[in-house]
């Protein structure tokens, strides 16, 4: 046997498929009810639960803000039984309450643990993030190109013309020049109207997903989470956090934030061996949303580990209870 106390990722693994299941299956009975605070706070309560049944001594360093908007799993939050080795936990209890509220795709909940210390403290502000496939070289494209020069250079690479890349942006106001500048260039456009992780992790596959590359500014814990899943499933995403004022500087400074322009890369967000696991809420084109059955409830999750690069997708059905 090994020490309890190293990261025994592959005795973890299933373990944090349990956590995202639980989330999941919280809030499929609110999947479409208009409701997205009741969605995100049934994930909450179900995902906690599990993660305290774990034989972990875990700090949640990716969550839903600070001590004080608890019961929300906050910045800081120990988790786990404290038996076991010491995690980091980066997590979002239901990435896409909107989609959930709204029934519409690709909500999931999402989940990453790795070695104390080694994911990035991201603070919750805005992160530029440009993210590509595993089949690329990381310095393909970076945040310093314009993104129609992304689009051509990941062309390039690819050897097709510009209008055979497609392009994954979040759509919002603060994206429509990029957006124009992109399509001026002949590339397809997918946009989302959330969960920028689910459109990260599009990369990774993108002869399943049709997606290329993902641009565009988004939360910065997201970003972590994102990294983390391509520190499993192949691919490069960078990221550089922005301020919009000292409050966001001073967020930044508290998380350890010394170098407020740097790049960071994959590797600088995940250091070391990550453990990742996403459930699907909503029918998505990454995973199957929650089936309720007469009596039961089906779910499907990807489960991942950067050690192995293993990537499972598991289905679980279980009776229902009341």
């Amino acid at each position: 046997m090994g020490d309890v106390t190293e990261f025994q990722d592959r005795l973890l693994s299933l373990g944090l498929a349990r956590v995202s299941e639980a989330a999941a299956i919280a809030s499929a009975r609110l999947i479409g009810r208009g409701d997205e605070k009741a969605a995100d706070q049934a994930a909450v309560n179900a995902m906690r639960a599990q993660l305290n049944l774990l034989d972990i001594a875990g700090v949640v360093v990716i969550g839903e803000g600070e001590r004080d908007e608890a019961p929300m799993l906050y910045i800081g939050e120990e988790v786990g039984t404290g038996r076991g080795p010491a995690v980091d936990i980066a997590l979002d209890p239901l990435e896409g309450t909107t989609l959930t509220a709204k029934d519409m795709p690709n909500a999931l909940t999402v989940i990453a643990m790795a070695p104390r210390g080694s994911l990035l403290h991201a603070p919750d502000v805005y992160m530029d993030k440009l993210a590509i496939g595993p089949a690329y070289e990381p310095d393909t494209v970076t945040l310093d190109m314009s993104p129609a020069a992304r689009v051509r250079a990941l062309a390039r690479a690819k050897g097709v013309a510009a209008d055979e890349i497609a392009v994954c942006i979040l759509d919002r106001p603060r994206h429509e020049a990029m957006i124009a500048e992109v399509r001026a260039t002949g590339a397809a456009i997918r946009l989302i109207t959330d969960g920028d992780v689910a459109g990260v992790m599009h990369c990774a596959e993108p002869d399943v997903t049709g997606i290329d590359m993902y641009m565009g500014s988004g939360g910065a814990p997201e970003g972590v989470l994102a990294a983390s899943a391509l520190k499993c499933m192949g691919g490069h995403i960078f990221g550089r956090l922005l301020f919009r004022n000292d409050e966001e500087r001073n967020r930044a400074a508290k998380a350890g934030i010394t170098d407020l322009n740097r790049i960071y890369t994959r590797d600088d967000m995940v250091r070391d061996d990550v453990i990742f696991a996403a459930t699907g809420v909503t029918q998505g084109s990454l995973l199957r949303g929650i089936k309720l059955g007469h009596g039961f409830v089906e779910c499907e999750t990807i489960l991942m580990r950067s050690k192995t690069g293993s990537v499972r997708r598991v289905s679980y059905r279980a009776p229902l209870h009341g």
